[in-house]
């Protein structure tokens, strides 16, 4: 059978990029993602992203940028390393920030900080097993050239009386 999403379906065209989602090794998945270790991994507050130098190149992205990462499913913000160690047309995004949408509450906001689940479908890998797809998906990657919103996810909570 044919997965949903890989580089040689259709959704390719669209999305030419395959993102893998691995555990970070600066935490335990979300855990501790506001300690010193995790946010010391941290590119301009976001999320690092590894990414192919021939892919970036065609994209006019370097080291240290802050990029979109998107599909239809939804859009994040990450930092880019460059490193060959990635595949051409693979890029990999580590799971566990935080989720700091731009618009709490809104279907498809952005996720300033880069938590690679909002790209991801929500279907089980069978009607039997229901383990989850997440780790893996197709995506388009942009440079983001607006203001780069403040990560507030690690912030405390106003609080009304």
């Amino acid at each position: 059978m044919e997965p949903f999403e890989w580089l040689g379906g259709k959704t390719a065209k669209k999305f030419p990029l395959h993102i893998i989602s691995n555990q970070p090794s600066t935490r335990l998945h979300s855990q501790l993602d506001s300690g010193s270790i995790s946010k010391g991994s941290k590119i301009k507050d976001r999320e690092p992203m590894t990414m192919n130098p021939v892919d970036a190149a065609g994209r006019g992205i370097k080291t240290g940028d802050v990029v979109r990462v998107f599909n239809e499913r939804g859009s994040c913000l990450a930092g880019v390393n460059l490193s060959k160690n990635v595949m051409p047309g693979v890029i990999q995004l580590a799971t566990g920030a935080w989720f700091d949408p731009v618009v709490p509450g809104q279907i498809g906001a952005l996720c300033k900080h880069g938590n690679p689940n909002v790209l991801t479908m929500d279907q089980g890998t069978s009607c039997l097993a229901q383990g989850p797809t997440a780790l893996s998906t197709l995506v388009e990657v942009e440079k983001f050239n607006d203001d780069i919103p403040k990560v507030t996810a690690h912030l405390p909570p106003a609080i009304s009386i």
